[in-house]
């Protein structure tokens, strides 16, 4: 087994690695850039090497540094994780050529996985069932709408050299299939270097569900059973499970044994993905082939026990596999949350700036549920504009589906983030909903569920008595604590009428004497036996309310409490009975009229301003393009109106809420 190896990624994949890595007796090689000098990776490697300045061009995709930081510390092989250079021939023929084992494929399945266009013609020529579209080179935007409209409406526009959501693109009309050609290949330029764009039918009511592949270079292959992605955003997926609650058992291993046939049609060697898109009547049609590691491995590994990195060790070492396909077996369920930093209330905006706080649920393993954590950040770490702004990945496993559901639920409510806007409420209220819960779902899951965007979850009356509850609860302890600048005062000198207001609604509560308990009457008689509960300085409430467990993210406001649970962002106010009575008297501020500017959403860099003072924009007219995180996103203008003022040029880096034009009413 390799002595040492260099591992040439960051973040949540480069700490995974080096977990594996550390267990097998191997020592670990991190790079770091100027952003991550203090990153955890670095921090957890036995060694680390500097790589250059912070954006990515500059650092983690320079070939010739990384074949250096290799020769200094004498690492023999490198692992590539995920995403940067993990899927680049021409890295992994480099390596080759220096006498550095690559732990991945070889550079030719590389190259025929690598490019969409050409691995459909293989996977066709496999015997593997592929979607409909034109598989040749696109020049133009109005060649683009010509194909689609031969194609079929709707088509998805798609970068051949893409992933990660970058460089696609739906059109379901000839406009969108110009602008979407258009977006497709500027994206596809700025982040692989690789512009060529191919088109292909979407299927409606898609879901998108994968075959986890290994291969020896003895030529042994087998498949570990499939992943469920079908929730995204962007093209970029969110939550994933193993096994997938749509498919059967026949289609299982249909799916399984098509992805083989093509691993083997082009000597694949090593963990790979075969990615398939499935219609409402489970017919599947390949994607792509993604000739790496998953984001989203660890389900597998959880319902397989097996170690995806271990056994790309060993394979890229020479050795057989562990197993075969006859030894394969699933247990249980798995499900993993991508935690990115971004604000759903925005539209899922990216959100940089440093982890004030970064308490993640404590990892767990019994025979009923298992709780894991993969992350690359720390509290008070940065995270950066420069990359990926995942945080961490959430896992649970269970011996049932709804049960890894309610188990990853608990483990969002206990997850302490502050500092940047996170995903964590939104995937809170998916988990929450009937039709996830019922795995009924496609890709369309997001658009169809939150139409509008995600503004918060709405909860049911017992989770919103038992949330009033626990703010009465607090404000007591506050007060017969002695805080808020009073004396020390006891239970005797404390009024035991509170009110509870949470937006419109209203709780009265009693708090008579129990002994050691802590008794709430409500005003319709009803008594609630609260069990622990949140203390002075804490963050996360663990309380227990008639036997009921709740873990609630609380912070103190004014005359009461911020309370996030379950995807709800609510304040609580704890008052006198008769304050509760006036304040519905009290006057609403009302929010200040922003309809003449043009704010930048997140933070990035305007690469296209559209407009020029002075132009008269319609309804739905682009007005400018900010890129932030290597996503290109348009801003368009909301009504009819004159451009008076631009205030920044293209290629200023933008914060949240920057002006970039303003307009006036024609």
């Amino acid at each position: 087994m390799f002595p040492k190896i260099l591992i040439a990624n960051r973040g949540e994949i480069a700490c995974r690695v080096i977990k594996t890595a550390r267990r097998m007796g191997i020592s670990t090689v991190a790079l770091y850039s100027d952003a991550d000098k203090d990153a955890l990776h670095v921090r957890m490697a036995d060694e680390a090497v500097y790589i250059g300045p912070s954006p990515a061009s500059q650092s983690y995709l320079v070939i010739d540094e990384i074949v250096e930081a290799c020769k200094a510390t004498g690492a023999v092989a490198v692992h590539p994780g995920y995403g940067f250079l993990s899927e680049n021939a021409a890295f992994a023929e480099r390596l080759r050529q220096e006498g550095i084992y690559f732990v991945g494929p070889p550079v030719k399945a590389i190259e025929a996985m690598g490019d969409k266009i050409t691995s459909k013609k293989l996977a066709a020529d496999a015997g593997v069932s592929t979607v409909p579209g034109h598989m040749g080179l696109i020049e133009s935007a109005a060649e683009a709408a010509k194909i689609a409209k031969k194609i079929g409406y709707p088509v998805m526009i798609k970068a051949s050299a893409g992933g990660g959501g970058k460089g696609m693109r739906i059109a379901r009309n000839d406009k969108e299939a110009k602008e979407g050609f258009e977006r497709a290949k500027s994206e596809a330029a700025s982040s692989f270097g690789d512009d060529r764009i191919f088109i292909e039918k979407f299927i409606e009511e898609p879901r998108h569900i994968e075959i986890q592949v290994l291969a020896d270079s003895l030529g042994n292959c087998i498949y570990l059973g499939e992943r469920e992605c079908s929730i995204q955003r962007r093209n970029q997926k969110v939550i994933e499970e193993a096994p997938s609650p749509f498919l059967d058992d026949e289609t299982r291993k249909k799916m399984g044994e098509q992805a083989v046939a093509l691993a083997r049609a082009v000597n694949y060697v090593s963990a790979g993905t075969v990615e398939f898109i499935v219609d409402k009547d489970r017919n599947f049609y390949f994607l792509e082939m993604n000739t790496r590691l998953q984001v989203e491995h660890p389900v597998t590994e959880l319902v397989t026990g097996i170690d995806l990195v271990e056994e790309m060790l060993r394979i890229a070492d020479g050795q057989p596999l562990s197993l075969g396909q006859e030894d394969v077996q699933f247990n249980g369920w798995a499900i993993e949350a991508r935690i990115y930093a971004e604000d759903p209330y925005r539209n899922f905006l990216p959100s940089t700036g440093r982890l004030k706080r970064y308490r993640p649920p404590v990892e767990e393993a019994s025979a009923n549920l298992v709780v894991r954590n993969d992350t690359g950040v720390f509290e008070g770490a940065e995270i950066s504009p420069y990359y990926d702004p995942m945080i961490a990945k959430l896992i649970t496993w269970a011996p049932s589906r709804l049960q890894a559901i309610d188990g990853l639920a608990v483990a969002l409510d206990q997850f302490d983030i502050d500092g940047v806007g996170n995903n964590i409420p939104f995937i809170a209220t998916v988990l929450q909903q009937n039709r996830f819960r019922d795995g009924k779902l496609s890709t369309n899951y997001i658009a169809e569920e939150f139409p509008g965007g995600f503004a918060g979850a709405t909860l049911g009356d017992d989770d919103m008595l038992a949330l009033a509850a626990l703010a009465c609860r607090a404000a007591f302890q506050l007060e017969t604590r002695g805080f808020e600048g009073q004396g020390r005062l006891t239970s005797e000198h404390v009024t035991a009428e509170r009110s509870v207001l949470i937006g419109d609604k209203r709780w009265d509560f009693s708090i008579p004497k129990s002994g050691e308990a802590f008794v709430l009457m409500t005003d319709d008689g009803q008594g609630l036996l609260i069990e622990d509960g949140w203390q002075p300085g804490a963050s996360i409430a663990a309380s227990e309310i008639d036997g009921r467990t709740i873990h609630v993210r609380m912070d103190r406001v004014t005359s009461g409490f911020r309370m996030r649970y379950r995807g709800a962002d609510l304040v609580a106010r704890v008052v006198l009975p008769h304050v509760a009575d006036l304040m519905k008297h009290m006057p609403v501020k009302s929010p200040p009229d922003m309809s003449k500017f043009l704010l930048c959403p997140m933070p990035g860099q305007l690469i296209r301003l559209d407009v020029a003072e002075g132009d008269i924009v319609e309804d739905g007219q682009p007005l400018a393009i900010v890129e932030a995180m290597k996503m290109e996103n348009v801003l368009k203008a909301e009504r009819r109106a004159k451009v008076t003022r631009v205030n920044v040029a293209e290629g200023a880096v933008l914060a949240v809420d920057a002006v970039i034009m303003e307009f006036e009413a024609v």
